[in-house]
């Protein structure tokens, strides 16, 4: 009995014990409706809308409130409890956020007893507000910002990724040596990302990665992937073997000269690194593939004895690494920095200074854009002096005084470059106006300096030729006090014109760039075949095999075909009439062979005008020759000719327009074109009397506007072999057969220079209206 009574308070005590306890794990850490500030009744729009505001205001990245990060967390955590119905009817019923709840444990939080894990007895970070490495959010990757942003930016920079998931235990085995590399390598510019395949999985798949954890680079658009143990030294050394072999050259006394003197050839300034250690530096390298389009890199060993003629030559301080930069004077460093932490904020800001040449030559369009850009403001205006010249020895001194004029008048606004005569004959013809587009060595050309203002994307420029330039100091005088009155007055560029788009000087030929992309396709399929599992190789081999057999089918199949027309083509070779007209440019060559016998010429007509000019698809050309009524059947039959073997292409389309009826429109059309006008109008006899246009062959692009113009040379070939009588009949003041037949002799070799695109183009505002091609009745 005395046991009994003795029991009865301790089990009151103990009741009492776990009642409190319960109250104590029953009150929640944190109330999602509080946090939000919203109430329970509030809507799943409201929600949303202050999760947003919230979110944009305590993000880690814009609110530097120590205590930012875990009420971000918070927030985050309160929006996924309350905008799911089911998770915000079990905390309004319960007071429980969900089974994996870091905030707090309601009294109903332990009833899973089958599955439960103590997170801090395995110290794994497992959406635990104590373990969670919050710094992983901020390089969080998704699908479109990947292609967007890392993808492009992978053209600069390297980028080093992680790819995790919330329930992979090996993960955490590399994080601290990931914490430690993504702090080095992000201070030396390196793009760090993390991609979380529980909510990537679509980007997981882009990029190849099957496993966690993985390690992969992006390069120029290309992944690789880590293979080797997870070590700083590794993971330091794979990114170094992710930039190019070639970026930074070794300079030494013995190619010092030969390194700088390339400036010309290369048409960047060169840099060179004075330090006493013996492998390049990562940031310097980092630092060069950033800048590989402006700038040519190299490397001075201090330690080499190779090297002591440079640091004497230059005066290099020994105990702090120098940077110099040269630009055409290769004697003297048009600037320099020496510091003992050289930092990447530095680096940038030293190559961004000296990004370009004092007087660059136009290699492309991107240079172009960058040293002349479009104006944008009034106050913004930039203007670009041009040397038109060329590269023999006779311009030399010319093109020397330019580059002295160039260095003494350095001013913000005022940019000066060179244009090759030879490599750019499209663009300087826009300024100068030249008859013929073809040159020779660019002997005789004029050498004149041009000032341009460009003023939109699309080309339009003005622009004002100043002096023929010859180095004198009387042009450097004219052209002192042309730029001088062009700050008081930019009204003096009275010229207008629309520039072409400067063709890439250094762009590699076809060949090679296939070359380039198989070799890095066969390297990634053997680093697949050493790295990768059987089972994560089988999409590839499938593709491989699938390529196959598709190859060898066409080729089966090709050659049963062609064995099948030869068989039916045989009999038809019998008759010879018909083969002779079918064959006539059969000779010929063109990328693609022509499927008919004939070639498809329609009128260009009123009912035509439409489909076959105006609303043309994109990319295609209509070739339109120009005859009369009496020269019809001659022209078209030397036109055909002419333009057979291009009929095999599919975006080129032939018609004729007759000037007995449509004469107003070519009219019409040649006064839009200035440029035309001027090559018509070549003499003053012309003026006096109406131009005749038989036989002129006229290339149109509906879709942009433009069109390239073919004048026909009468070559006078066979007029030895023709009688008096039609030698009589032409000086008699009418036109002969043979001359009209001998109009279109040059058309193939035009034909040949407008698919390679070499031909000048004529842009017009609008094609003429259909009244203009629709005959007076």
């Amino acid at each position: 009995m005395a046991r009994s009574k003795l029991s009865l308070p301790l089990a009151i005590v103990a009741v009492l014990h776990v009642l409190l306890a319960g109250l104590v794990y029953a009150e929640p850490e944190m109330d999602p409706y509080k946090i939000l500030g919203v109430t329970k009744r509030a809507s799943q729009a409201e929600i949303k809308k202050v999760y947003k505001r919230l979110a944009k205001e305590w993000h880690p990245d814009k609110n530097k409130d120590p205590g930012a990060e875990d009420m971000f967390i918070k927030i985050t955590k309160s929006y996924e409890i309350l905008s799911n119905e089911e998770k915000r009817a079990n905390y309004d019923r319960y007071g429980q956020m969900d089974d994996t709840q870091p905030y707090g444990n309601a009294h109903y939080g332990h009833r899973h007893d089958s599955f439960y894990f103590d997170e801090s007895f395995f110290n794994f970070p497992f959406n635990s507000k104590n373990h969670r490495d919050f710094a992983d959010s901020k390089y969080t990757l998704h699908f479109n910002q990947y292609v967007n942003d890392v993808v492009p930016d992978s053209y600069k920079r390297p980028y080093l990724i992680k790819i995790t998931s919330d329930w992979c235990f090996s993960c955490i085995h590399i994080e601290p040596v990931w914490k430690e590399v993504v702090q080095e390598m992000e201070s030396l510019g390196v793009g760090v990302g993390v991609v979380d395949v529980g909510y990537e999985r679509r980007l997981a798949n882009h990029l190849g990665a099957h496993r966690t954890p993985s390690i992969l680079g992006v390069i120029n658009g290309k992944v690789t992937f880590f293979h080797y143990a997870v070590a700083k030294e590794h993971l330091r050394q794979f990114v170094e073997d992710l930039l190019p072999q070639r970026l930074v050259e070794r300079v030494t006394d013995k190619n010092d000269l030969q390194f700088l003197n390339s400036w010309h050839e290369l048409n960047k300034p060169h840099v060179l690194l004075f330090d006493q250690v013996p492998a390049v530096p990562l940031l310097y390298k980092l630092a060069a593939f950033a800048y590989k389009d402006y700038l040519q890199f190299g490397y001075v060993d201090q330690g080499l004895s190779e090297t002591a003629n440079l640091q004497k030559q230059f005066n290099i301080n020994t105990y702090a690494p120098t940077m110099l930069v040269f630009k055409e004077n290769i004697d003297k460093p048009a600037d320099i920095i020496q510091a003992k932490g050289m930092k990447k904020q530095i680096i940038d800001e030293f190559m961004s200074n000296n990004k370009f040449l004092l007087a660059p030559r136009l290699v492309n369009q991107k240079l172009f854009d960058e040293l002349c850009p479009v104006k944008q403001f009034h106050r913004r205006r930039k203007y670009c002096v041009l040397l038109i010249t060329g590269d023999e020895e006779i311009f030399s001194f010319g093109n020397q005084a330019f580059l002295s004029f160039a260095s003494a008048n350095t001013r913000e606004v005022v940019r000066f470059s060179v244009v090759s005569c030879c490599q750019s004959i499209p663009f300087i013809n826009s300024f100068l106006g030249f008859s013929s587009p073809i040159f020779f060595g660019c002997v005789g050309v004029c050498v004149q300096v041009v000032i341009l203002e460009r003023r939109n994307a699309a080309g339009k420029a003005f622009f004002k030729p100043v002096t023929a330039w010859n180095g004198s100091e009387e042009d450097k005088q004219c052209l002192q006090e042309e730029l001088e009155r062009l700050q008081k007055d930019p009204s003096i560029l009275i010229h207008d014109a629309m520039l072409p788009e400067l063709n890439n000087e250094f762009a590699s030929m076809f060949v090679i760039r296939w070359i380039y992309a198989s070799y890095d396709y066969l390297s990634e399929v053997i680093d697949d075949i050493l790295h990768n599992n059987w089972r994560e190789m089988m999409p590839l081999l499938s593709l491989i095999f699938s390529a196959l057999f598709i190859l060898f089918g066409t080729v089966v199949i090709q050659a049963f075909s062609d064995s099948s027309d030869d068989k039916q083509t045989k009999p038809k070779a019998k008759d010879g009439t018909k083969a002779e007209n079918g064959s006539s440019g059969s000779s010929s060559t063109s990328s693609r062979p022509p499927k008919k016998n004939f070639v498809e010429v329609t009128e260009l007509t009123d009912i035509t005008y439409l489909s076959n000019l105006v609303k043309l698809r994109p990319g295609h050309m209509n070739i339109v020759l120009v005859l009369t009524d009496a020269s019809k059947n001659i022209l078209l039959s030397k036109f055909a000719k002419e333009v057979y073997s291009f009929t095999g292409s599919l975006t080129l389309h032939f018609s004729f327009l007759n000037l007995d009826k449509h004469s107003e429109w070519m009219n019409t059309l040649l006064e839009y074109t200035q440029d035309t006008m001027q090559i018509d109008a070549d003499d003053d006899e012309g003026a006096n009397r109406k131009m005749d246009y038989t036989g002129y062959v006229l290339a149109l692009n509906g879709h942009k506007k433009y069109l390239c113009l073919f004048k026909p040379v009468y070559t006078g070939e066979d007029l030895d072999s023709k009688s008096s009588e039609d030698e009589g009949a032409a000086s008699c003041g009418s036109i002969s057969t043979l001359q009209i037949h001998h109009k279109l002799d040059r058309l193939g070799l035009w034909m040949e220079r407008l698919m390679e695109g070499t031909l000048p183009r004529y842009y017009i505002p609008a094609w003429p209206g259909l009244d203009k091609i629709t005959p007076n009745k």
